[in-house]
């Protein structure tokens, strides 16, 4: 997709004119186009294909191919449709995901600016060809690669290196697309473009680097794993008795269509639709999330760290004030200082407001040295009569070592003035000079400042962003425990940190306190303190490591391409929608608008995420685990399988759509710790139970319907499936064989259904009647009617003899199938008595401390 032209800036540098319309369209034609991927996401194909093809509807199919070419068709399509749907299902819900991650990557698109016929132009990256002049400014990402034609300019490809060090360029260098501006202005002219650059795969890079698994993610992933390796050693014993027991191949295929449904590969379809439903919801509060991990991850961090211009503030910044020093007047010193900000080659939200407030004239310069965060100052170098020496502007602690040994004392004036200023929340800088000196590199080009003489304390003042105060309390609230770490002076940081929340006596850390500290006291400062000051990149992205080796998950929030590093390496990246391409890139989530309103709803949101997938795996693991234990005891004892793939269909109803329900209608919940311990104390007593009754009721029937004491009504569909397969004729004696195991089976199954619609009320108890797992009434009362829903929806297919006959539950004489309903109810007693008293808490000696 390609944009057209936006919008026509200023004329470009008399020296560079650009291509002209025509050039552009001809070197388009000859392939030289930068063809660049605009989303972020899979394509449509790779989508279906990741979700039709998994190891799970691989075997599935291989299955279903099988029982087609042994004439069993339908068994066929009850075996694949669960697969099928799955796919289906959730392939719609990544496309939906996958549009929205390309639109988000078009609100988050870089855009360039190139010179063209001699004018600049704002276009889509898209639309460069080679040859194209593009100019670069801070903050901005390089789109292609190409060499730098004019300016001089500072770039971090800590993208491409992983090294965060400032590389100088000048003219004749080359610029690596991934690449960004950190300092300084100029034109590259783009030389590899579309295939032959980093830009196709920067992009992906970027944005989709590695995901971190959330611990809910480990969580299900580890489950199948368990179940899988569980179900692959139970077919292969299972299968090899059978070929033993000459068992037909029609018989071993079904097995096999029944085991490999026991794996719960549903959980990967539930956690798709939560995310998929998660972040349509808080794309509404005004966040859009660029992982699909992204709201889960939020709500499970334990450690929020800020920047703070930009992001707890709005980074419009004001001018304050002015205090001189060595007794110069203010109004030399605020020309002085209006020259400076107006002759620098860049300008920065900083020298803007200065500007804004103070007059002055452009002067040629002789030498620069643009604002990096790395350095915190800039200088700039005058060689004129009426304006000479070298000017710098900065922070006090970067300056100090280069200033008197009265001025740099804590009990100066300047000392004081800093203090006072920065008690008041107010970002404070230095101006001093040196009139003899008038260049600022050395020989081997470095940046080299001379000594200084302080002529001001200069501060500004910002304001903070809306609900930020509200956002900060909440989020401590619910036991988050936040940091902000900043290039700015560490009382100044305080100072706004207590506007928006902190306490009074919050531990202050600076940049050059931790650089003199060992690996061991560095991570206990990283641990220990709240407000962190005069930080340099490289050691923001070194704390959020400390925590993360500390075991805790880490949520960065920034803005500038100083805070690039940290949003990498932290579990969770947030970026500010107004911040650098370069931060907005390798973000996970972007809040719209700079709105702090949106990450409550998010981490709720994610929260909520967590309470549906524990319901879900709640239902899933119950069922895999009940009827793994029944197949191994009644394969144990000897008679005939207890499951048809006909019945295992029946899991949508008992399994599938309650989980797809529940976790669609969840609420927050935290995510416990020890949440395999609680799955253990939910699964093992509803399993034990289901094993004894489920057993007994399968023998007893099977015996019963085997012994002539009931024979079931055998539809004309049920007598000719079993004759195909068994080669016995309906009537002889071999023939109670096939007939029992009929009466068996659905009998089992009507059992199993009907528990599996209860565990519905357990999980969300409508009425106090239902307490025993949770300890409180759920307030939503649509899981209750689901569970009505489902458990008469059940009925019909069992009194509809088509649909019984389909599903492999025939109809059954009254006082069996009240007979089972009533074990049905005692169960519902028994486990409910269990878990009210904690029996299996109490016989492992766990912790009895139930779910809320």
């Amino acid at each position: 997709m390609k944009t057209a032209i936006k919008t026509e800036l200023s004329p470009s540098p008399p020296a560079l004119q650009g291509l002209t319309e025509q050039e552009v369209l001809a070197r388009r034609t000859q392939g030289l186009g930068n063809n660049v991927t605009i989303g972020a996401s899979r394509s449509y194909w790779d989508i279906a294909r990741a979700n039709l093809f998994t190891l799970f509807n691989n075997i599935l199919f291989i299955i279903g191919v099988a029982l087609i070419s042994l004439g069993r068709v339908n068994d066929a399509i009850t075996s694949v449709g669960i697969g099928l749907v799955n796919a289906c299902i959730s392939t719609i819900q990544e496309i939906r995901a996958k549009r929205q991650l390309d639109q988000i990557a078009l609100v988050a698109r870089p855009e360039v600016t190139v010179v063209r016929e001699g004018q600049e132009k704002i276009i889509d990256p898209a639309d460069l060809v080679k040859g194209d002049i593009i100019r670069i400014k801070s903050g901005e990402q390089m789109v292609v690669d190409g060499v730098l034609l004019e300016g001089v300019v500072e770039i971090d490809e800590s993208l491409l290196t992983g090294e965060p060090d400032l590389i100088r360029k000048q003219v004749g260098d080359e610029l690596l697309s991934g690449s960004f501006c950190v300092t300084g202005s100029g034109y590259y002219e783009a030389d590899k473009v579309g295939a032959e650059s980093f830009a196709n795969q920067l992009t992906i890079t970027a944005r989709n680097f590695q995901i971190v698994q959330t611990p809910l993610q480990r969580q299900v992933d580890f489950v199948v794993r368990m179940v899988m390796v569980v179900v692959v050693i139970m077919s292969i014993i299972i299968l090899v008795t059978g070929l033993f027991e000459g068992l037909s191949t029609v018989r071993l295929v079904q097995i096999a269509a029944v085991l490999s449904g026991q794996v719960p590969y549903g959980l990967f379809l539930m956690i798709v639709v939560a995310y998929a439903l998660g972040a349509a919801t808080i794309a509404k509060q005004g966040a859009l999330v660029q992982q699909v991990n992204a709201i889960e991850s939020l709500s499970n961090i334990d450690v929020l760290c800020t920047d703070k211009t930009g992001t707890l503030t709005a980074n419009r910044l004001q001018f304050n004030a002015l205090y001189p020093l060595n007794g110069t007047a203010a109004k030399t010193i605020e020309s002085q200082l209006g020259d400076f900000v107006r002759s620098a080659g860049t300008t920065n939200k900083t020298s803007e407001a200065i500007m804004a407030s103070i007059p002055g004239q452009q002067r040629t310069s002789s030498d620069e040295i643009p604002f990096a965060s790395a350095r915190k100052w800039s200088a700039v170098a005058f060689d004129q009569p009426e304006r000479r020496g070298v000017y710098v502007l900065g922070a006090v602690e970067m300056l100090q070592k280069f200033l008197p040994p009265a001025d740099a004392a804590g009990t100066s004036t300047l000392s004081r003035q800093v203090q006072t200023w920065s008690d008041q929340g107010l970002r404070v800088l230095l101006f001093a000079y040196n009139p003899e000196v008038t260049t600022l590199h050395n020989g081997r080009d470095e940046p080299k400042l001379p000594s200084l003489t302080p002529l001001a304390v200069v501060s500004l003042s910002d304001e903070l962003r809306p609900q930020t105060k509200e956002t900060i309390t909440a989020f401590k609230q619910l036991g988050v425990e936040l940091k902000v770490i900043s290039g700015d002076n560490p009382q100044t940081v305080a100072a706004l940190a207590k506007q928006v929340g902190f306490p009074s006596d919050v531990k202050l850390v600076s940049g050059p306190q931790l650089a003199e500290m060992s690996p061991a006291e560095f991570d206990q400062a990283a641990a220990e303190a709240s407000i962190f000051g005069r930080i340099s990149p490289e050691q923001k992205e070194k704390l959020v490591d400390a925590l993360l080796r500390q075991g805790k998950r880490v949520a960065m929030m920034g803005d500038g391409v100083n805070d690039v590093l940290s949003l990498k390496k932290a579990s969770l990246g947030i970026a500010m929608e107004s911040g650098s391409s370069a931060t907005r890139n390798v973000a996970d989530m972007i809040l719209l608008k700079d709105s702090f309103a949106a990450l409550r709803p998010a981490f709720f949101e994610g929260r909520r995420i967590i309470g549906g997938m524990s319901s879900a795996l709640f239902l899933f693991l119950a069922r895999v685990t009940s009827s793994t234990l029944i197949i191994i005891a009644v394969t144990m004892t000897g008679i005939s399988f207890p499951f048809d793939p006909a019945q295992v269909a029946l899991t949508t109803f008992t399994v599938g759509i309650p989980a797809f329900f529940l976790t669609l209608w969840a609420r927050p919940q935290v995510l416990r710790r020890d949440i395999l311990s609680l799955l253990a104390r939910f699964v093992f007593p509803v399993s034990i139970l289901n094993l004894l009754f489920g057993v007994s009721i399968y023998a007893w029937d099977y015996f019963r319907a085997y012994a002539g004491l009931t024979r079931p009504d055998i539809p004309d569909r049920a007598k000719f499936m079993f004759e195909s397969y068994t080669g016995v004729a309906f009537g002889t004696d071999e023939f109670g064989n096939a007939a029992a195991t009929i009466a068996a089976q659905g009998s089992l199954s009507i059992f199993i259904s009907c528990t599996a619609f209860l565990l519905i009320l357990f999980l969300e108890p409508p009425l106090p009647f239902f307490l025993g797992w949770r300890r409180n009434v759920s307030p939503d009362k649509r899981p209750a009617f689901l569970a009505l829903g489902l458990f008469i929806l059940f009925q019909f297919i069992y009194f509809e003899p088509l649909l019984g006959s389909y599903f492999g539950i025939l109809h059954k004489p009254a006082d069996t199938y009240l007979g089972i309903l009533g074990l049905v109810v005692i169960w519902f007693f028994l486990i409910r008595f269990i878990w009210r008293a904690q029996i299996f808490e109490r016989f492992l000696g766990l912790d009895r401390d139930a779910p809320g």
